[in-house]
């Protein structure tokens, strides 16, 4: 593995690449080789809600599926978010059982999140996707034990450059998420950022791979 994609909606099948896929339980695909599932907060559907749970509960015991995700919260839909509350910490449940770690949307719910880990004592890695806030928030959440994944944004807002320069080396990942742009291209960035060479960052992020995913 030279490159690690954390989060991406779109397999492109690369030698060099391992990618973690995001799938949706309902719109499983089978030939996608490593893959995240969850129900993410923009569609929990009632009807559906059992269901697309058991789907995630099967998956999340083959060692295909690395994690479970994207899930969390967002206080920017229509979805209430009593209702988002308990679908994301019925995936935390299944996280904790099948010793997964987790990847989280979250929008505007930080502070929730934080506590909802706290107040489950979830022991297995979080880790918040696509950061684009500040340092501050990046601090805290660091404190309260999460990781921090980083594409979109930091290629396209250059104000982060000093948020995730402050990141401690064994604490993020990068994505590419939905955006076009190869995982690559964020590496070039990040190890520019951390005025280090892209060998030393592979390490750093394969380094970090192993602890979240290779955990016993």
């Amino acid at each position: 593995m030279e490159f690690f994609n954390f989060h991406t909606h779109q397999f492109t099948n690369q030698s060099n690449v391992l990618e973690l896929v995001n799938q949706y339980p309902h719109e499983f695909d089978a030939a996608i080789p490593f893959y995240s599932i969850g129900i993410h907060p923009w569609y929990i559907s009632d009807e559906r809600l059992e269901s697309d749970l058991k789907i995630i509960e099967e998956k999340l015991q083959t060692k295909n599926c690395l994690a479970i995700g994207e899930c969390g919260l967002d206080k920017r839909i229509e979805q209430p978010f009593e209702n988002q509350v308990l679908v994301f910490e019925k995936q935390l449940a299944l996280a904790e059982r099948y010793k997964k770690p987790v990847v989280i949307h979250c929008v505007a719910a930080f502070q929730e999140v934080i506590e909802i880990k706290k107040k489950l004592k979830i022991s297995v890695p979080m880790i918040i996707h696509g950061f684009s806030k500040n340092s501050q928030l990046v601090n805290q959440l660091i404190a309260a034990g999460f990781y921090i994944s980083f594409g979109k944004y930091l290629l396209r807002n250059p104000e982060l450059k000093s948020v995730f320069q402050n990141v401690p080396n064994d604490k993020f990942l990068l994505e590419t998420d939905t955006i076009e742009e190869g995982i690559q291209q964020v590496y070039d960035l990040a190890s520019e950022y951390k005025e280090m060479n892209l060998k030393e960052l592979q390490g750093i992020i394969s380094s970090n791979y192993k602890d979240i995913f290779a955990r016993e």
